[in-house]
């Protein structure tokens, strides 16, 4: 069975959760890691209880020979409630 990101245990036992999981691209003219951290801290504005963030593609865009905007797709999950 595949993993669900997000998904834990409690007590021992699997949690009786549900997640939502979405797709986000963040951007930097730094790195990989600082656009994944610039998607991250915007969800964390308007969704709660942020669970897993999964790299999905990474890129970069190149001008004169190098690196100018690094490029990261996520995966996101948060506890979904009703």
């Amino acid at each position: 069975m595949p993993r669900v990101p997000g998904a834990g245990t409690e007590g021992g036992q699997m949690a009786d959760s549900v997640y939502k999981v979405i797709e986000l691209v963040g951007s930097s003219s730094k790195s990989w890691e600082e656009a994944a951290g610039v998607a991250i801290r915007k969800a964390a504005k308007s969704l709660r209880d942020l669970r897993v963030a999964e790299v999905v593609q990474q890129d970069v865009s190149i001008e004169d020979g190098k690196p100018s905007q690094y490029r990261v797709k996520l995966r996101l999950s948060f506890k979904f409630e009703e």
